[in-house]
């Protein structure tokens, strides 16, 4: 049954890869149709066909490299490197600029066209409002960037680099995409710390993990995480928490008198004191309990360190709300993601490179992942969608020659200067940069293989001794 669920999941992934692709396409076929164009080719992803058919003088094709798609329109521009020699030699009347710019723009319209469609889907179906909200903080890592800053548990963050954030993950205005996105030496916090009135600011270094070569770089963390009750979800057979008494639902408030931030708090206090005998302050429902505990090293896996047996709740920490943003927001909120995302990548002071874009097996990826993240994955996939069809127009309006905006920058150049570029120049030019594409494509698509050899951690049923 899993199987058979997880072919329907690629089905699906692979149909709306070939829809969103086939949309963007169709708008340079028409466009051209209505121009009077000459096309040869319509065909979705690149490559030698693995199938193809022609009609009325056009064949339709599929390639069999799993990116992208193209109109072949010998007119425009010399594509020889990507979309193969033109089915016919005869020499063809030039055309307009202004044909050229109808025609190259037309792609990114019809793909904001379907990402509007898609919109109203996500405005009257809803979406999971999917936000870590609390903005407080839980949990600081030892020796990290946050505690030599002098960050502290139960501060308040308001603002990171003078904007305001709302939640702890999220969206652009949240704190783990604030810090990613940052660039320079330094992070800037505005927080509130319990027991003053006025706000502090604090400035923060960051770190990134290291990584295998052939793996994306880490992205920058500061060392913190969000304030969240310590809930206990359950107990291990014969563990130090059972032993004692606790059960599902119990929050641990506080360990010898100091207060828990999180459960991550937990483990850390445990820590602090050693692995000793300590007090937990237990609130279950109305009533605070005082319970003795010792930490204990579980049987298996051997070498771990002491511990008290408990598993956490991780309820309430997303807020899946279902929300209904209009249209217009939702395609707002991807041009404020893809110009963010460029900001960073053209900023030598921020650690966001090409290694961190995604190739379509990392949008492939990522919408399986949504899809069977649970009932609402349908929803995050049609959100993902709009997101993708935003960044599929604005990227291929970059002024980059073989990209539509390439198109539309010769097409004006060629207003202004009275004359068409020269055809040996500009297929010199479009044949560079169609390699320097697909060179670019090869290796992001290789770090996306790489993800999928990460190093995973091996999982070991904890035990304890009776």
């Amino acid at each position: 049954m899993e199987t058979f669920k997880n072919i329907l999941l690629i089905l699906a992934v692979i149909l709306s890869f070939n829809v969103m692709i086939f949309v963007h396409e169709l708008g340079h076929f028409l466009a051209a149709r209505w121009r009077g164009l000459k096309i040869d080719k319509f065909q979705v992803w690149f490559g030698k066909p693995i199938w193809s058919k022609t009609i009325h003088g056009v064949q339709y094709g599929l390639g069999w490299i799993p990116a992208g798609g193209f109109v072949a329109l010998p007119q425009l521009a010399p594509m020889e490197t990507i979309e193969g020699k033109s089915a016919s030699d005869e020499p063809l009347p030039p055309i307009s600029p202004w044909d050229k710019i109808i025609v190259a723009v037309a792609g990114p319209i019809f793909s904001l066209g379907l990402a509007l469609v898609i919109g109203l889907g996500v405005w009257g179906l809803g979406k999971p409002q999917d936000i870590i909200h609390p903005t407080q903080i839980g949990y600081i890592k030892k020796d990290s960037p946050a505690e030599k800053a002098g960050l502290q548990l139960g501060d308040t963050i308001l603002e990171i680099n003078d904007k305001p954030v709302i939640g702890f993950m999220g969206n652009l205005d949240c704190i783990t995409e604030s810090i990613v996105l940052s660039d320079g030496p330094q992070i800037k916090f505005r927080v509130r710390r319990e027991g003053e009135a006025e706000p502090r600011e604090i400035y923060s270094s960051f770190e990134t993990q290291p990584t295998a070569w052939y793996q994306r770089r880490a992205l920058r963390q500061v060392g913190f995480s969000f304030a969240l009750p310590a809930i206990v979800d359950g107990t291990l057979p014969n563990s130090p928490a059972a032993k004692a008494g606790l059960i599902k639902g119990d929050a641990i408030i506080a360990i010898d008198g100091t207060k828990v931030w999180s459960d991550q708090h937990v483990a850390q206090l445990l820590e602090a004191k050693q692995y000793q005998a300590i007090t937990a302050t237990i609130q279950r429902g109305d009533t605070t309990l005082e319970m003795p505990m010792q930490p204990v090293a579980p049987l298996t896996p051997q070498g771990k360190k002491p511990m008290l047996g408990l598993s956490w709740s991780g309820e309430d920490i997303v807020d899946t709300r279902i929300v209904h943003p209009n249209p217009i927001r939702q395609c707002k909120d991807s041009v404020r993601m893809m110009v963010a995302t460029i900001k960073a990548l053209v900023s030598p002071k921020s650690s966001v490179g090409i290694d961190q874009l995604s190739s379509p097996i990392g949008i492939a990826k990522a919408k399986f992942d949504l899809l069977s993240t649970d009932e609402n994955g349908w929803r995050r996939l049609l959100v993902f969608l709009v997101l993708i069809n935003v960044n599929l127009a604005i990227f291929n309006m970059l002024p980059f020659p073989v990209l539509d905006g390439g198109h539309t920058t010769l097409a004006l150049m060629e207003i202004i200067a009275r004359r068409p570029v020269k055809a040996r120049v500009l297929e010199y030019v479009q044949s560079g940069c169609a390699l320097l594409l697909i060179s670019l494509f090869l290796y992001i698509t290789s770090k996306d293989i790489g993800g999928f050899f990460a190093p995973k951690e091996k999982y070991e049923k904890v035990t304890f001794a009776p």
